[in-house]
């Protein structure tokens, strides 16, 4: 007879389903649920911030407490299932403490084999038909690319299909780099303002309209606007508008039956149309201002400076994380991706502190992958950095090459400077004066990685940027971060918080 304990049961279950890496933060009695899974052969990496522990279980496709050892092979494996069938998402298994320890004799255990790969499904044939229909009649038409159309591995049949139609695409922030950011048809750069705005048949793949793309509503939609709707989650259709055609399927699976349909007859949409002028001047014209400020010598720096040297040095194939207001914001404009699922920012619940943490894992599989494997940029405004930043402990802990640019404005949105930091400090207590926005200025993020062994930059002009980057990108021995000082007041636009003027402190 053999024993098992709870904490073996577990590593075992999640070896069964090919899991490589676990991640977390140990204490009695994970420390030997997390000894067991490095006895079977998984890798594990020990974290710092623990913020969502049982505020997950809201956000989970699936939660559950196993009733016994006996069941949690199955029970792992219906979670990693979940995880991945349908719409992707976390799963929440919860196991009482004193299961950890306790035992079971194996041939009680019931054999569980790895899940299987998610089934691909199609859409009815009658909606597509439909939906090849609407997009023939647009005047106006655009597509957009969500983060479902990466995780789907579209990009081969998005490619075709966009290059075939003629219509402009404009990706969601997850959803750059399925088709790269500089392909002749992204009009990104025209987004808000015309794209979306004018835009009378869009088509949403793997998209959700919600907030990030205005819930699909007035004034930052047409009234009017036909939605052509391709989702994996029914449940998702007609969420904020209700779609003139619903596409339910896999979305590389419905692109190719919708490049199918438009290759029927040999339509394409006309690149010499009055909206793609239109797209095309807006484009000029938001890439001249941007151009404007990005080479603005002041100092200190703007974002658009920051980010146009930053783009400058980036390699192709890095892998871009990102979080923060303006930071994740403008970064989404002037970072490009040119690859598929190259890209990580806050996401749908624009989570602030989800970026170190997902740094972490993606250098920890690239390191796996290769002798060193793409670098990892993690872009960050100085109050997302906050939330998690003790996780540089960790980098350092693992030897993880990660490169972290901090945009530091001194607070959230903006902030001021030290010289009006210390004026208000001497006008009484700051929990009354200083506008909660503030953060302490120039604060020395780059000590902080220091401190533990990385290496840490102060950077203030172009000349320090350019050099801090290049000297980071270069070193694969340890994580690097770069504390950037820029304009407090630096914005998108022009006083976007009067309220914040200095004349008003």
């Amino acid at each position: 007879m053999e024993e098992l304990t709870g904490a073996q049961l577990i590593a075992e279950s999640l070896k069964t389903q090919n899991v490589e890496y676990m991640f977390g933060i140990v204490g009695v009695p994970i420390i030997e649920v997390a000894m067991a899974a490095q006895a079977a052969g998984i890798k594990y990496v020990g974290m710092r911030n623990e913020q969502a522990v049982e505020a997950c279980r809201l956000f989970s496709k699936f939660s559950v407490r196993p009733s016994s050892l006996e069941v949690i092979p199955s029970v792992v494996e219906k979670a990693v299932r979940a995880s991945m069938y349908g719409r992707p998402g976390a799963c929440y298994i919860d196991i009482a403490g004193d299961m950890v320890n306790a035992k079971v004799d194996r041939s009680q255990i019931r054999v569980v084999s790895c899940c299987p790969d998610p089934p691909v499904s199609l859409a009815d044939h009658g909606a597509v038909a439909e939906a090849v229909s609407v997009l023939k009649t647009a005047k106006r038409p655009l597509v957009i690319i969500g983060k479902g159309a990466a995780y789907s591995r579209a990009e081969t049949a998005l490619r075709e299909f966009v290059e075939t139609s003629g219509l402009p695409f404009l990706p969601t922030p997850m959803g750059k780099g399925v088709l790269p950011d500089d392909h002749p048809h992204c009009v990104a750069a025209a987004r808000s303002r015309l794209a979306l705005l004018q835009a009378d048949v869009i088509l949403l793949l793997g998209a959700r309209l919600n907030w990030i793309l205005h819930f699909g509503l007035p004034p930052r939609f047409d009234p009017n606007v036909k939605i052509i709707q391709v989702d994996l989650c029914a449940e998702e259709m007609g969420n904020n508008v209700r779609p003139a055609v619903a596409l339910l399927g896999d979305i590389n699976a419905v692109v190719t039956q919708l490049l199918q349909g438009i290759c029927k007859d040999g339509w394409k949409y006309g690149s010499g149309t009055e909206w793609w002028s239109l797209l095309r001047n807006k484009i000029a014209a938001n890439a001249k201002i941007s151009k404007t400020l990005a080479l603005q010598s002041t100092v200190p720096m703007n974002y658009y400076t920051v980010f146009h040297h930053v783009s400058q040095l980036l390699p192709h194939d890095c892998i871009i994380i990102s979080e923060g207001a303006n930071t994740m914001d403008i970064g989404r404009t002037m970072l490009n991706n040119y690859l598929p699922r190259h890209r990580l920012d806050a996401g749908t619940f624009g989570t602030m502190g989800v970026g170190l943490g997902f740094a972490i894992a993606a250098a920890t599989l690239e390191r796996s992958n290769g002798e060193k494997g793409r670098r990892i940029v993690c872009v960050e405004g100085d109050s997302a950095f906050g939330f998690s930043g003790m996780e540089v402990e960790t980098m350092c802990r693992y030897n993880l090459p990660v490169v972290i640019i901090v945009v530091n404005n001194n607070g959230i949105y903006s902030g001021v400077d030290p010289e009006t930091w210390r004026e208000m400090a001497k006008m009484g207590d700051l929990t009354s004066i200083a506008p909660p926005v503030t953060l302490l200025p120039e604060a020395r993020y780059d000590e902080v990685m220091a401190a533990f062994g990385g290496k840490g930059y102060l950077v203030r002009t172009v000349e320090e940027l350019r050099s801090a980057l290049e000297l980071s990108l270069t070193d694969w021995q340890r994580p690097s971060l770069l504390n950037v000082l820029i304009d407090p007041s630096s914005d998108r636009k022009q006083q976007e918080f009067p309220w914040l003027t200095r004349s008003n402190l």
